[in-house]
């Protein structure tokens, strides 16, 4: 019987055909896969011509579509609706999966043609792009230990293995912990919150089948929940449990994994001559060097330290008013600062929330991306692996540009966060292919489903990261889209932010759930005010989380995680009811793959360059000025990996931006003198 994930999908478009593949289909489709792709490997490898462009670099490029299939389709579901038969097959393709690629890796006889070609590179006569990915390739085999011998070689398989098992194992654990922990809530315990959390809570009460509404570990309802809820002994326990993830003992808990982690990214680095891991990270990013990220976070840090602490007194001032003596705490710092944005800005986000319906603004992302980049989206209906999901046909011109697919609710089955994935990335070799681009959210469920300014932020963010997808035009995958520097990945997701804040998009998409009004011009100015709202309590929760994360991988892997985290937090004077955004133990971005290991900056390094690309629209003929647009498009979200990130920078922008641009973006520093 034929394996439908190997198949010929015939779906529109050739989208994954959920509807007829069973969890039982992908051990044998990836065995099948593999075993492919080492055949194709092989005769790479051992092509008894000389090596040339074409028969090694493009023959890697157009080698291994069968393992692409399957993976696009598993680990999209294992991350966005898993269960325990997709969590054993994690922990068992996590080895395999290792062992495969470090195979590649380690091919000596692919790695002397390779490098004979990087010796040759220039009688070669490539084209930009193409010399591009030689030493992309070139550069990879390396850093992987390609060049590695004898004992440091099967050492090096050894750790990759090793990692990959850890990474798995971090991000269930933390799953676990997300899905097992709910709170109970009474009929009393709803008092004082506004509408639509009790909606919200109760939608998840019937979601983990209990018998009343209950709170959960998902931040779309968490976090409204710490906003909202007056009683100060029920925060305090679900704070409590939110920041214990993966740190509540037992079979769950990742802080020894963490320590190994360390450990053996720090050995890894140093089998290929680098002093630390960070070191060996950071030399491919725009940053290059651990000096250069912590002059940045540090730039920051004090500013927003400063503004934080001179928060944290007005906010204990309301809560000694309150008749609650001793320290503001982690778990009282959202009440009261909701509190003090309904006096100061007269806006309260239970009356806010109403116009800010999920539907609508998917409807306002896609109309900016209209006016921007002259995109078109149609609804289809194609059968995908979850009911909640959603699918577009994108179009320009009407040709067909990608596929959109939106995966927008909190589930117990779905990991925490919000992500964007290409489950095919745009080329033109071997053969022409439109991108199938994937935006998973954890917005809390209703009717209509209605969004936190924050969410709404976080639909736009994604969809900025589809757009990288979706408009990329290169002819090889290995470079497509958001095949970047990590701290470049971010500036076109957190750049498409700033349309959110524009105020004609919020006065045709922020429209009231029950009245269809739009949002009162007085509200519309409230909220623009607002953005910038507690940036002390939000910088201060995301540096302290980056400078951790640089200081693990600095120097010598510290051979207690826990420890060194506190110390670094003393180190800058952390402000007590601040914690970090993301503690050791739920640390997903750094220790769930390799991915933001000594790159969680790369959200503010990005961002440095996020608000002055934005300044550029408004220096000219503002948000939707069509030139910008063409230039942004032309430079950065086409281009994928093709140049240096800086290049590419420097291209649209004709300039480097200094850290000035971030601090008055977060209103950290005046921008004019009645500010």
């Amino acid at each position: 019987m034929t394996n439908p994930i190997l198949s010929a999908w015939t779906t529109p478009f050739e989208i994954a055909p959920f509807a007829e593949i069973s969890d039982d289909d992908f051990a044998p489709a990836l065995d099948k896969a593999m075993d492919a792709h080492n055949a194709q490997i092989d005769a790479i490898a051992n092509n008894s011509d000389p090596a040339s462009f074409a028969n090694t670099i493009e023959a890697l490029e157009a080698a291994g579509e069968q393992i692409d299939k399957v993976l696009s389709v598993f680990f999209t579901v294992a991350g966005a609706d898993s269960n325990p038969a997709r969590e054993e097959l994690q922990r068992e393709f996590s080895p395999k999966l290792s062992a495969h690629f470090s195979g590649i890796s380690s091919n000596k006889a692919l790695f002397r043609r390779v490098a004979d070609l990087w010796v040759r590179k220039d009688q070669l006569d490539l084209t930009d792009e193409q010399a591009r990915v030689l030493m992309l390739t070139h550069r990879g085999f390396v850093r992987a230990g390609s060049a590695l011998e004898g004992n440091d070689d099967t050492r090096m398989q050894e750790i990759k293995s090793r990692l990959a098992t850890l990474g798995t194992s971090f991000t269930q654990n933390l799953l676990a912990d997300e899905r097992e922990w709910f709170m109970n809530l009474t009929e009393n315990d709803l008092e004082g919150l506004p509408g639509f959390v009790v909606d919200a809570a109760r939608a998840a009460g019937d979601e983990k089948g209990a018998d009343g509404p209950v709170v959960t570990l998902s931040r779309s309802l968490i976090v409204p929940f710490l906003q909202f809820s007056p009683r100060r002994d029920l925060r305090e326990k679900a704070y409590r449990a939110w920041t214990a993830r993966g740190a509540n003992g037992g079979e769950t808990d990742n802080r020894e994994i963490a320590a190994e982690i360390l450990n053996l990214r720090e050995e890894r680095a140093k089998l290929l001559g680098y002093s630390s891991f960070a070191d060996y990270k950071l030399e491919t990013e725009m940053a290059r060097t651990p000096d250069r990220v912590r002059d940045l976070l540090m730039q920051v840090w004090e500013p927003a330290k400063a503004r934080a602490d001179s928060d944290a007194e007005t906010l204990t001032a309301m809560m000694q008013e309150d008749g609650i003596n001793g320290p503001l705490e982690a778990w009282d710092w959202r009440y009261y600062a909701e509190k003090r944005r309904k006096a100061e800005h007269d806006l309260d986000e239970a009356a806010l929330k109403p116009y800010l319906q999920l539907d609508r603004m998917i409807e306002a992302a896609f109309s900016c991306a209209n006016r921007l980049f002259g995109l078109e989206f149609a609804p289809l209906d194609v059968p995908l692996y979850h009911s909640d999901c959603r699918a577009w046909d994108v179009t320009r011109d009407g040709q067909h540009i990608a596929v959109f697919i939106g995966d927008y609710f909190a589930r117990g089955s779905k990991r925490s966060g919000a992500w964007c994935s290409a489950m095919r990335s745009q080329a033109k070799f071997p053969k022409v292919q439109a991108p199938v681009v994937i935006n998973v959210c954890n917005f809390a469920k209703g009717d209509p489903a209605l969004l936190s300014y924050d969410d709404a932020r976080t639909l736009f963010h994604e969809f900025g990261h589809a757009l990288h997808q979706m408009l990329s035009n290169v002819t090889y995958e290995s470079i497509s889209g958001t095949s970047v520097a990590r701290d470049f990945v971010e500036l076109p997701s957190q750049l498409y932010e700033h349309w959110l804040e524009v105020p004609e998009v919020l006065a045709e998409f922020a429209t009231h759930a029950e009245s269809g009004e739009p949002m009162p011009q007085d509200m519309l100015k409230k909220v623009l005010k607002a953005a910038n709202f507690d940036q002390g309590f939000q910088t201060v929760e995301y540096v302290a989380s980056a400078l951790v994360d640089l200081a693990f991988h600095e120097g010598e892997a510290p051979a207690d995680p826990m420890a060194k985290q506190a110390e670094v937090l003393d180190g800058i004077d952390m402000p007590h009811a601040i914690g970090m955004r993301h503690a050791t133990p739920h640390f997903a971005h750094v220790f769930a793959g390799d991915g933001y290991s000594s790159g969680y900056y790369s959200y503010m390094w990005s961002e440095v360059m996020d608000a002055d690309a934005f300044a550029a629209f408004e220096e000219a003929g503002g948000a939707f000025d069509t030139e910008r647009a063409k230039a942004l498009e032309d430079n950065i979200l086409s281009t994928g990996g093709s140049r240096e990130a800086e290049e590419l920078y420097l291209a649209f922008r004709g300039r480097l931006p200094g850290v000035e641009a971030l601090l008055k973006g977060r209103g950290l520093i005046a921008t004019c003198p009645d500010q």
